[in-house]
């Protein structure tokens, strides 16, 4: 995606793809390498690692409103974006999606929720449609609009500033679990011209990763480009599988969380992920097989597994490159995990509650002392800060 280099042999299919749906897709070349494993290990350390620990710093937990859909009574959030323009939405307003309808079923939920980012927010209903029930996901895009995925429609809709709904994604989608927007940032790696931007989303009954194109190159076709997460085969608040999706713009990588097998996964070069099943995650989720094995080519790699993961499934990048992650099962703790070393580097509970309540994670600012930490808390229905 931002890189135009790639697989020659996949380059033919890319200029078919754009040529089928008129999507302007820029054909990449790069050599192909037989097909291999690749064993667990942390991300590699660079000039972008920061070993500071942002969990630690936080002291105060503010409450910014309720999440509760003003028009139907929606609740239960499960997703947290963040604006990134003024363009009908506000830059800095959080996006949140409903998971339960106003009686508390799960999988029930239609609703998506703006809120501006400061304590005393009402949330207000940005869109409502059947082709989210069950909304687990809500990204933000680049042009401010917002695809959220229902784990009951079996949908990722995408809809636009207004929250006008647009078109709707669905095989090999079956129950889409989370899912998050991909692209190039202006500024930060350089030109961006001629870049796919991707959503990903996650499967809690395929146990895949979904992605395709929403602008004109790119692949706009849903593709599993990764598979073999684990499932639990539940429903509700108690299913788990892929989630957590955490793009790292600078990395070109992708986070994903394995609430089945406590590990936290890292696809590197995520944004040139073009085939079907070209990274396969293997039994017991900490080997993957990758189809292609070039220096540019996308494989996945070990992060975590373990302790103190216990059946995660919410998950944010930190400006700093850290994960945070949230545990569903032993309490509602957050752990922060430094990538380039695959280490601990603080827990934290938010939530003393004996029912699971943290199911969506966002974090923004600048840099370590300007960073902040959003969270919802499904016991009351509320979206907090977590501030320095």
């Amino acid at each position: 995606m931002f890189s135009h280099s790639k697989h020659a042999a996949l380059a033919l299919v890319a200029v078919l793809v754009a040529a089928c749906s008129n999507s302007g897709a820029v054909p990449m070349t790069q050599s192909v390498q037989p097909a291999g494993l690749s064993q667990p290990g942390a991300a590699p350390a660079g000039p972008l690692a920061d070993h500071t620990s942002i969990l630690n710093k936080f002291k105060k937990d503010v409450v910014i409103g309720s999440t509760v859909d003003p028009t139907n009574g929606d609740t239960g959030p499960h997703s947290i974006s963040i604006v990134q323009s003024n363009y009908g939405l506000k830059k800095g307003q959080l996006v949140v999606c409903n998971f339960a309808d106003s009686s508390g079923n799960a999988g029930k939920g239609t609703t998506i929720e703006v809120l501006d980012p400061k304590p005393g927010s009402k949330p207000t209903s940005f869109a409502q449609s059947s082709q989210i029930e069950g909304c687990d996901g809500a990204a933000t895009t680049y042009g401010n609009g917002v695809c959220a995925a229902g784990l009951t429609s079996g949908l990722v809709a995408c809809f636009g500033p207004s929250g006008t709904i647009g078109q709707s994604y669905g095989s090999p989608l079956a129950a889409p679990f989370d899912d998050a927007d991909a692209h190039c940032i202006p500024g930060q790696k350089g030109f961006c011209g001629y870049s796919a931007e991707y959503i990903f989303a996650s499967d809690a009954k395929t146990g895949g990763i979904v992605n395709w194109s929403i602008n004109q190159y790119g692949n706009p076709n849903e593709t599993q480009v990764v598979g073999g997460f684990a499932e639990n085969k539940k429903s509700g608040w108690s299913a788990l599988g892929p989630s957590g999706l955490s793009y790292n713009s600078k990395l070109d990588e992708m986070y994903i969380a394995d609430g089945v097998n406590n590990t936290v996964v890292g696809i590197t070069h995520a944004g040139s992920l073009l085939v079907k099943d070209e990274v396969v995650v293997l039994k017991g989720g900490k080997t993957f097989k990758c189809k292609y094995h070039g220096k540019a080519d996308p494989c996945g790699q070990l992060i975590l597994a373990g302790s103190p993961l216990n059946a995660p499934e919410a998950m944010t990048v930190l400006p700093n490159g850290n994960l945070v992650v949230a545990n569903t099962a032993g309490g509602n703790t957050l752990v922060e995990i430094d990538v380039s070393t695959g280490k601990v580097l603080a827990t934290k509970t938010v939530d003393t509650g004996a029912s699971p309540a943290i199911f969506a994670l966002r974090a923004a600012g600048k840099n370590d002392t300007s960073t902040v930490l959003y969270y919802t808390d499904t016991n009351d229905n509320s979206l907090h800060e977590l501030e320095q």
